[in-house]
């Protein structure tokens, strides 16, 4: 996709932010111009990771994983805050590239599964029709062969069209492996798998009887490992995640130390940073998988740099995130462009919501911007959570017609102006309940 369809498809669920669309539009776009050049020239261009600064709320999470949606590239979503330095109790920092290499492979491998969906069914349906239709023993006449396929083929068919959903099958099923713990280093999770391999040789088939509808759906994880060829997922799947993997660091100022801190500097945060920048500018890590190299997975971090700034963090990783962008806060105009504009916004799930109780809910143009403009007063009283407000804000006005949604039944209830200023007005009003309470 060009930059310009990016955006394009970024406007349908985030409200402005331009800059900060335009800037992960061109690091993907030019992701796709580094494999067009050759080979020699490819190891040299690495991605411009990108350093997002903005409140809470205004979109920063949402535009790399929308993005990362629709190109379909392995994407993870990751907190600062929950690493610590190497020494320290805690997920260390390397982890997030297994979560990423984890997350690549179940892509490539829904991808796998999706292309062979029709050899998979097939399977499945030949293995309970087998179970209902036992094979014939050897030596048997060649009309009682003939009158066995012709049984077999139809039964088949019946099994295919839903026909014997309710009737019971015994199936065999496979043992499930556990899978282990990410933050293990690779060799013990490499050593735990062969013993938990070895214990359960055995007693590897579970025997169990159930509905043939339930029964297609057990059967499929087998048929997965029959017809798809896991080698090559593991090998795509890693490729994937080192050329395309995108790595979202959020509540990135969290682990900066701030000058006012002084002599209470933690230890720990500045040790996070120093980990960070090994992985972030290029480094081999050792997953259960293989080696994966870092060199050319995007990293995005983002924070609200309230409390610090981004000149906090150590002066090596600011380097490494050359393309900064500020987003924008949200005033009450692009509130109710949010309720209004978005491709599934907010009044669009609830009214599908309480359709599913057969009431019908219809906003005033009036009401919407009444609350786009409370829920902005609320932020500018209280602490600014962005976006975020509106669903405390509209969960407040619809909470009495969702609670009674049965005496509501199969009739439309308009939403006005009056209606959310008697439910939200005095709660802005008061400050300290608009802190608890909204």
């Amino acid at each position: 996709m060009t930059p310009k369809a990016i955006v394009q498809y970024l406007d349908e669920y985030i409200i402005g932010q331009k800059n900060a669309k335009k800037s992960v539009a061109i690091a993907l776009r030019n992701r796709y111009r580094r494999l067009c050049l050759p080979k020699e020239l490819q190891e040299e261009v690495t991605p411009k990771n990108i350093l997002m600064i903005g409140s809470t709320g205004v979109g920063k999470t949402e535009i790399a994983r929308r993005m990362a949606k629709i190109m379909g590239l392995p994407f993870i979503k990751v907190e600062a805050s929950k690493y610590t330095e190497v020494g320290f109790v805690g997920r260390d920092v390397e982890s997030m590239v297994r979560d990423l290499v984890s997350a690549s492979i179940n892509l490539v491998e829904n991808e796998h599964q999706e292309a062979s969906k029709e050899k998979i069914e097939d399977f499945v349906i030949e293995k309970i029709t087998q179970r209902l239709l036992p094979p014939l023993p050897n030596g048997v006449s060649e009309s009682k062969k003939q009158e066995y396929e012709s049984s077999f083929a139809k039964m088949k068919q019946r099994v295919k069209n839903g026909e014997m959903d309710d009737a019971k099958v015994q199936i065999e099923l496979s043992k499930k492996i556990i899978d282990s713990d990410n933050n293990m280093p690779p060799e013990i999770i490499k050593v735990q798998e062969s013993i938990i391999k070895v214990l359960s040789k055995e007693q590897e088939k579970i025997k169990k009887e159930m509905h043939i509808k339930e029964a297609k759906e057990a059967l499929k994880q087998d048929a997965s490992e029959e017809i798809l060829d896991f080698e090559m997922i593991k090998i795509e799947g890693l490729k994937r995640a080192q050329e395309a993997g995108v790595i979202f660091i959020d509540e990135i100022d969290k682990v900066a130390v701030s000058s006012k801190e002084g002599t209470r500097q933690d230890p720990s945060k500045e040790g996070v940073q120093r980990d960070l920048l090994p992985i972030v500018e290029g480094s081999m890590v050792n997953t259960k998988y293989g080696q994966v190299k870092t060199d050319h997975i995007l990293f995005i971090a983002a924070g609200a740099f309230h409390l610090s700034k981004p000149s906090d963090l150590i002066p090596e990783l600011q380097g490494r995130f050359p393309l900064r962008v500020e987003l924008d806060s949200l005033d009450s105009e692009r509130m109710y462009q949010i309720l209004t504009q978005t491709k599934t916004s907010i009044i669009k799930q609830y009214q599908a919501l309480l359709q599913t109780e057969n009431v019908r809910i219809e906003f005033d143009d009036k009401a919407l911007r009444k609350l786009a403009e409370l829920s902005y007063e609320a932020n500018q009283k209280t602490e600014d959570i962005g976006a975020r407000r509106l669903h405390t804000t509209i969960e407040r006005v619809l909470e009495d017609i969702s609670f009674d949604a049965d005496s509501y039944q199969g009739q439309s209830v308009r939403i006005t102006e009056a209606l959310v200023d008697e439910k939200l007005s005095d709660l802005v009003e008061n400050v300290d309940l608009a802190r608890y309470i909204l």
